[in-house]
């Protein structure tokens, strides 16, 4: 045997067990690696948004038992995990539907910008385009760099909130709820659990992805009509007729277009066919109950927080899941909308032909390696399915197999509500008068508590906001069925005959939860917690109240965001409160036609802490550092 041949075989060998092992990666920091920790706690068990004792927890009768959730440290500790962590299986239908590493951003494109960290950490990992692309419009060349506002906190090898998966040759990116609501402390480049990620676009990494027309449901291309071609394509409909299927290339620029006019730090989690995403919220969610802008997560564990966190998973990662309701808010037929999901899938296997003459839904049935539930995703359906309800809107339930119903979920919402933001220092006597400042404006009328909320859904008109997102689950009304939720100790896949537990709402505001879902006819909005304020700037729900370091020229999202500039979080205070510094700030927001089309427009809130009102310079001062000072641990008593 000639002598380089042992040499080749081994090379050979190695090659080969490269390609045929699996790995999983994420990142999840140790309490060294943040800057703030979770906070210890006796062992308490969570009813239906109710904190019990072990001894009050023993005495629960035998059916409400099945909803007890017992919060203590390993609880706690696989909160952290899965919030980090687990993605519910989104993976597949990020990189083998959407597309997210098939376009001009590649594995290659991360693991270049990653290795140039070095380790350093980077509040916006930079990643470099493959090949030249016209995406939505806009022309991004290759080389060039693009501004992810992906987080990678110091010694990481992912951004956070980013799984990669390798299985054979092909390697998938998965998203956990890290990637929007953590965030690197820009100095330190430590982790900061629960605060968001500002400056995360969002819209452009989706945008990039080659099937973007994926998300067409999170945006205002709704006229299907526009892109359907004169003899294109039929699709099977659900009462077995033919209707047509819009191009896929024209259909994808529209929705590529859409996507790109989001803001940095701004999701369009909603389903209404309204250009209206929102800012990425925190999770400091202790005593900030309900949830969601509207309030529209109320029910079931954890005071509805445990609603809101499957909707990211059961409802936002993977948009198949949102076929059924598709049809009851816009008559739009199931098998047409899994069909536009689906047709320009980036993997041939999830690619749907409606030439092979099945419904689509027939073939995303044989496709799907994650049985059980509806769409891609770990899901599991609740005996209401395809019919949703307050507590699981497209109702599916994320769970995954080997576990319980809900139990990471469940757990993510344990560790979320035991973070607080980290401390910031200020003299007793300065926050005494700042808290004076907020009574004397009567600002505890609406934000009072320990998490500075009365927890009430205000009407849409009374707030002055505008009201497009609180309007946006109004075609909700009449579809829902009663809610409903497996018993919490059933094991997932379920058993034939599992245990369902009628989820109760006598609890909730009938007036609220008509708001929160905008039954009444106009919505609302819920009164916002204002915990970890330093961390969530710009302000409002539609993030239009931005003011960078410098007020004179960084004014509005177009002086702020729209350049890559952050918002400063003591000005954009200034300017939610002072009605001079504000008009300036809406101005600037109404003269950029990006904004137009995304609703971001900062208007509302007409709660003034300024001159015209009788307050001081001093006045503004104190009441503003008492605001980025305040959270649940440190908001002084009242004097």
């Amino acid at each position: 045997m000639k002598p380089y041949i042992p040499a080749l075989l081994a090379l050979a060998a190695l090659a080969l067990a490269i390609y045929l092992i699996p790995f999983d990666y994420v990142y999840v920091p140790s309490d060294a690696d943040a800057l703030n920790t979770e906070a210890t706690q006796p062992v308490t068990y969570d009813l239906w948004g109710r904190t019990l004792s072990e001894a009050e927890a023993g005495a629960v009768s035998v059916p409400s038992a099945g909803a007890l959730v017992r919060v203590d440290e390993a609880t706690v500790r696989r909160g952290r995990e899965a919030f980090y962590g687990e993605t519910f299986g989104d993976e597949i239908f990020l990189t083998d539907v959407l597309g997210v590493i098939d376009g001009p951003l590649t594995v290659y494109s991360f693991a270049k910008a990653l290795m140039k960290l070095r380790g350093a950490g980077t509040t916006n990992l930079q990643l470099e385009v493959r090949r030249t692309m016209n995406v939505g419009g806009r022309e991004f060349a290759k080389g060039s760099l693009i501004d992810t506002g992906l987080d990678v906190a110091k010694g990481a090898y992912a951004p956070l909130g980013m799984k990669i998966v390798k299985r054979g040759a092909r390697i998938r990116v998965g998203m956990t709820c890290a990637v929007c609501h953590s965030t690197v402390d820009p100095e330190t480049k430590k982790v900061v659990h629960g605060a968001p990620n500002t400056d995360l676009n969002a819209g452009l990494l989706l945008a990039l992805a080659t099937n973007s027309a994926a998300y067409f449901f999170h945006t205002d291309v709704s006229d299907l009509s526009k892109y359907v071609l004169p003899a294109g394509r039929q699709v099977l409909s659900a009462d077995h007729t033919e209707i047509p299927l819009p191009d896929r290339g024209i259909f994808e620029r529209a929705v590529d277009a859409a996507l790109l006019a989001w803001p940095p730090g701004y999701f369009d989690s909603m389903i209404d066919f309204k250009a209206a995403p929102t800012q990425i919220p925190s999770s400091f969610t202790r005593e900030a109950y309900p949830y969601g802008w509207s309030g529209f997560a109320a029910a079931g564990p954890f005071g509805g927080l445990s609603s809101l966190n499957n909707n990211v998973h059961a409802l936002n990662s993977d948009s198949l899941t949102d076929a059924y309701l598709a049809q009851s808010m816009f008559g739009l037929d199931p098998e047409l909308y899994i069909a536009l999901v689906l047709q320009n899938a980036p993997r041939k296997k999830f690619r749907f032909d409606p030439k092979s003459g099945r419904k689509p839904s027939e073939f995303l049935r044989a496709v799907d390696p994650t049985p059980g539930g509806f769409g891609l995703n770990h899901t599991v359906e609740l005996p209401h399915f395809p019919k949703g309800s307050i507590l699981a809107p497209d109702g599916l339930l994320a769970s995954v197999p080997g576990g319980k119903i809900w139990e990471d979920v469940d757990a993510i919402a344990a560790w979320e509500n035991s973070l607080t933001p980290p401390r910031v220092g200020e003299a007793p006597q300065q926050m005494q008068s700042g808290r004076q400042v907020f009574e004397r404006a009567r600002c505890d009328e609406c934000h009072q508590g320990p998490a500075l909320t009365n927890h009430r859904v205000v009407p849409a008109a009374l707030i002055g906001t505008d009201p497009v997102r609180a309007q946006a689950l109004a075609r909700t009304e009449g579809t829902f069925a009663p809610p409903v939720l497996f018993a919490l100790n059933q094991p997932v896949p379920l058993p034939q005959k599992p245990v369902v537990l009628d989820v109760p709402t006598d609890g909730i505001d009938k007036g609220d939860l008509e708001r929160a879902f905008a039954w009444d006819g106009a919505g609302g909005y819920k009164v916002p917690a204002l915990v970890g304020l330093r961390w969530t700037a710009p302000y409002l729900h539609d993030g239009g109240v931005a003011v960078g370091k410098n007020p004179t020229s960084e004014i509005g999202v177009p002086g702020t965001l729209l350049k890559g500039i952050a918002a400063d979080p003591a000005n954009s205070l200034l300017a939610l409160v002072d009605r001079t510094v504000r008009a300036r700030v809406v101005s600037a927001n109404q003269d950029d036609a990006r904004l137009k089309r995304v609703n971001v427009r900062g208007i509302g809130h007409e709660f003034w802490v300024d001159a015209d009102g009788g307050y001081s310079a001093k006045d503004q001062v104190d009441l503003i550092r008492y605001l980025l000072s305040a959270g649940p641990a440190q908001t002084p008593p009242k004097p």
